[in-house]
């Protein structure tokens, strides 16, 4: 088991990681953010701050996933 970082800059770089790939998932099947957000069932700001890297829900992400077709683990991991 391992520590913790003092800050927590590690989590925000992995979420912005995590905004990256899903922008780049929804643009590489040329899609736009409203057919994305509509599919999912989610508000526009929400996916928004998925996009941007800002914190979701487990729950936003896998709906994000389900729409995309893609596994939920190919948008968190590193």
């Amino acid at each position: 088991m391992r520590d913790l970082p003092d800050d927590e800059t590690w989590l925000i770089d992995r979420r912005r990681a995590t905004g990256d790939r899903i922008r780049a998932e929804r643009l590489h099947q040329n899609l736009t953010q409203d057919k994305v957000w509509l599919a999912a069932g989610i508000s526009r700001g929400t996916f928004q701050r998925a996009e941007a890297g800002q914190e979701v829900t487990v729950s936003t992400l896998r709906r994000i996933a389900w729409v995309l077709d893609v596994p939920l683990s190919r948008l968190i991991d590193e």
